[in-house]
């Protein structure tokens, strides 16, 4: 039986724990602090657009292909909240968002988001948008309850392929519904009534264990619709929602995940000015069981989560992500730790960093620095890890290392690993820079978030960023290059696509001698195989959609090497 003792001791131990902010950041912050970071109340009334939807311009996009590096990573991006046209609202905002991908079916994916109708108010509602070819395009209908309050957009689907999205409101204050779509995304339930708090996430069991199907979210024990509690469950598929009870070590600010048994982890801020916590339960899996709790593990990160800094004013510097290794590689069971925290030792505003548990959570590897840049003075916001069925770790983050001087002027980055987060690949510049601080919807901050979903292709990102010079939401895929060995590396450097993207005919240029070749569509059909029978040869996808294909090349040697082929 849990107890609110425990509850009681956690806030008396945060509020002890106040060391000064370092470069405009805050963190190790008292409980007074951190309610102040939380702020998700309505201040303005609603305005509509102030042009009615009507006044557009080019929506953003832009995609990045391999050249000259001979490893490199393609990244395909566009714009999510356009209107049906495909073109960008002007005088609209978004962000804070967050994404689900249909195992069942990859070229079916959701976005949500804050949606701001008119920069002038802050008032925000439940913005979404889906995807029925793989993010290429994107129907963006409004927000899920017009004219209702909501923030904090956290989605997830199921194994059976249905999107759930939770949200907050303000009647009462935090209280959070979560509402169902059986149908792609495309139209959603009333929504079912969840307890809720500020920063709230969620997470579906999508394993074959006995907790398939459950659903679990927990919020910030700052600001709760139920006291002392902070965590619900739902074991009948989100008809119902249980009532709230405690976690221990009160983690906040955190995301969650689903081991391979259906246990449930938490990861968080815990007020310690070095540490994350990670709570961790066994038997939330059991249906109506009374949830017991491990012992809070306290993870050594040299760092803390903060926010309310030069870069984003009002908001934080990204949430606590953890995640679970699902493949049947050596990784399998790992459990990852990530966040972007103000550094400890070296008073770095924020740098992104990472630790591993290979025993279920129980002890925790030494803090490890993803971003590969010098300076102790850059700062890398928004720190975003998901890990692909395939065992790979994909981390992209906001790095301010190209900023002019005096300026906090911001690029997507990203690095990966395939063994298990022993060693990354080399920090790869995503985007243009792009300027923070413009676009704001009366509310000084880019959202407290972006999320991440992957899977054998690649990363699914959701993320705001300002390039129409305006806060927008934006997808992108991005695609690791996969060859692993010498030799792969090479002959990966000497193959080349061209054009790409292309309208249906590519030329592969470079090929090697006596090999064979094989496209893939994004659901991983096999659209074409043949033998390879010069250096130079042409492939035609004019019959097959819009959409990215992968070519998978064996060379007689039996090296493997895969590309990305994106048709427009």
């Amino acid at each position: 039986m849990k107890i609110i003792l425990p509850f009681i001791l956690i806030l008396t131990s945060l509020s002890l724990v106040v060391p000064s902010p370092v470069s405009g950041q805050k963190t190790g912050l008292s409980v007074e602090q951190a309610k102040q970071m939380h702020h998700e109340t309505m201040d303005d009334p609603y305005l509509p657009n102030a042009w009615q939807n009507k006044k557009t311009s080019p929506a953003y996009q832009f995609t990045i292909s391999p050249k000259t590096k001979s490893v490199t990573t393609t990244v395909f991006t566009t714009q999510v909240n356009v209107n049906a046209g495909g073109q960008n609202i002007v005088g609209d905002a978004g962000n804070e968002p967050s994404i689900a991908v249909n195992p069942l079916n990859p070229l079916e994916m959701v976005i949500g988001w804050r949606q701001f109708d008119n920069v002038a108010s802050n008032f925000r509602q439940a913005g979404w948008a889906y995807s029925t070819d793989g993010g290429r395009t994107w129907t963006f209908p409004g927000v899920i309850e017009p004219g209702i309050f909501r923030s904090d957009p956290v989605l997830d689907i199921d194994a059976d392929g249905n999107f759930y999205y939770n949200s907050l409101t303000n009647f009462p204050d935090y209280f959070c519904k979560v509402f169902r779509s059986h149908t792609g995304g495309s139209a959603w339930d009333e929504g079912t009534a969840a307890g809720g708090g500020d920063k709230q996430w969620m997470v579906i069991d999508r394993t074959t264990d006995i907790g398939r199907g459950f659903i679990y979210s927990t919020w910030s024990l700052f600001f709760s619709t139920c006291n002392p509690g902070f965590f619900t469950r739902s074991a009948d598929g989100g008809d119902h929602y249980e009532n709230c009870i405690i976690v221990d070590g009160a983690p906040y600010w955190c995301t969650m995940a689903v081991g391979n048994s259906g246990e449930l982890f938490i990861g968080g801020a815990c007020g310690k000015p070095d540490s994350l916590v990670v709570a961790k339960s066994v038997n939330a899996r059991e249906r109506d069981s009374l949830i017991v709790w491990d012992a809070p593990a306290y993870v050594y990160m040299d760092g803390n989560p903060g926010g309310w800094g030069n870069v984003n004013p009002v908001g934080l510097n990204g949430q606590v992500n953890i995640d679970v290794d699902h493949s049947d590689g050596p990784g399998k069971g790992n459990v990852y730790l990530l966040a972007s925290l103000t550094r400890t030792s070296n008073g770095d505003p924020c740098d992104v960093m990472f630790s591993r548990s290979t025993n279920g959570g129980l002890t925790w590897s030494a803090p490890l620095r993803i971003n590969d840049d010098e300076s102790a003075k850059n700062t890398q916001w928004f720190g975003t890890m998901s890990v692909a069925p395939t065992g790979r770790i994909d981390v992209i983050w906001l790095d301010t290392r190209d900023a002019p001087a005096g300026t906090d002027s911001s690029a997507l980055y990203y690095s990966f690993s395939t063994d298990q987060g022993v060693t990354w690949s080399a920090n790869e510049k995503l985007s243009t820079s792009f300027d923070p601080h413009v676009g704001y919807p009366n509310q000084n901050k880019l959202g407290d978030y972006l999320d991440m979903v992957s899977d054998s292709t690649g990363a699914h990102l959701a993320w705001a960023n300002t390039f129409n010079g305006e806060q927008d939401v934006n997808y992108s895929h991005i695609i690791p290059p996969l060859a692993t060995g010498t030799d792969e590396k090479v002959l990966s450097s000497k193959i080349r696509i061209f054009p790409n993207p292309g309208s249906g005919i590519f030329e592969l240029i470079g090929l090697p001698a006596n090999s064979h070749l094989e496209i893939f569509n994004a659901l991983g059909e096999k659209i074409l195989d043949q033998k390879i029978t010069a250096a130079s040869q042409s492939i035609n996808l004019k019959t097959h959609p819009s959409g990215s294909y992968y070519l998978k090349i064996i060379s007689q040697d039996g090296s493997t090497v895969i590309k990305n082929i994106i048709k427009k």
